[in-house]
């Protein structure tokens, strides 16, 4: 086995966590050989400095500390390469749904008082105003029928 390629893996592995599937394809844009690769992937996993499960915990636990809602942080997931096992365990070991609807009403009160500054009071309650607000919460990652109700109350409030 080539030590340069797990030299080189350990380095990137200082960085951050990365999953297997980050880390192969950083790799292999290094120019190492597939063999190169999938024998300092296997070693890695063996000394526990990789491991999807783990990564998927620190990626979700990070991302909704910045009310990034569960639907956007399983498509970041996918996009690492996690499986929908480990993503989902994740997901529902990390975040419970009402610290996420905090984090919702939280993040709708933020945007709606910056729609207000930029708009004037009264654009958050029109149509236009509402439709802007979803949007912002649904690319967030939060669910539909959540954030509908969410704004239904926050609305009220104000």
């Amino acid at each position: 086995m080539d030590d340069r390629c797990y030299t080189t893996a350990l380095r990137i592995l200082g960085h951050r966590f990365n999953s297997i599937h980050e880390l192969k394809r950083k790799l292999a844009a290094k120019a190492f050989s597939p063999d190169e690769i999938s024998g300092t992937i296997k070693r890695l996993v063996d000394e526990k400095w990789l491991d999807d499960e783990r990564y998927a915990g620190a990626l979700v636990r990070v991302r909704a500390r910045k009310r990034v809602g569960r639907l956007r942080i399983r498509q970041e997931l996918r996009a690492a390469g996690v499986d929908d096992e480990a993503a989902g365990a994740a997901l529902s070991e990390n975040i419970a749904p009402d610290d996420e609807r905090v984090q919702l009403v939280e993040l709708c009160q933020k945007k709606m008082r910056m729609l207000a500054n930029r708009n004037g009071a009264e654009f958050v309650g029109s149509d236009e105003g509402r439709n802007k607000l979803t949007a912002f919460l649904l690319r967030h990652g939060y669910e539909m029928s959540l954030v509908i109700e969410v704004i239904r109350e926050q609305l009220k409030k104000s």
